[in-house]
């Protein structure tokens, strides 16, 4: 026991900063699930095939920096929920989000899996009636 107050008096400053980030990290998905939850269109997960997006109509530039903006959020999103799975924050809504973000090969049949779990759905639907908007249709 007396070895664990050792480390934590050692590490006093990065217990610290690790509470710092776990509250701004909570406070930043607090504000941003709810509307990037909103943002899904309520049929996006009905097709059994990904319709093609309303990107693939921008210049190729603009494109290209709105892909790599979407995937480093993404990205971010997915690290910031498996720190919350440790602490503070909606963790699992925050991953789910982050997966939906980041392209990869096998997305829309994974995000179909998951959204079909039955806790995810009810959290995402729960969400989308705060903003006002129709339930997801899977």
């Amino acid at each position: 026991m007396s070895e664990l107050f050792g480390w934590v008096t050692d590490h006093q400053q990065l217990l610290v900063w690790a509470g710092i980030v776990s509250l701004i990290v909570f406070i930043l998905s607090l504000l941003t699930l709810p509307w990037l939850v909103a943002q899904i269109p309520e049929d996006y997960f009905l097709p059994k095939k990904r319709q093609p997006t309303q990107w693939k109509q921008l210049h190729p530039v603009i494109r290209l920096f709105a892909l790599i903006g979407k995937n480093v959020i993404g990205c971010g999103l997915i690290l910031a929920g498996l720190v919350m799975l440790l602490l503070p924050g909606q963790g699992i809504l925050t991953l789910v989000m982050g997966l939906l973000l980041v392209d990869y090969p096998g997305k829309f049949r994974l995000e179909r899996r998951l959204v079909k779990t039955p806790a995810i759905l009810n959290s995402l639907n729960w969400l989308r009636r705060k903003a006002k908007k129709p339930p997801l249709v899977i």
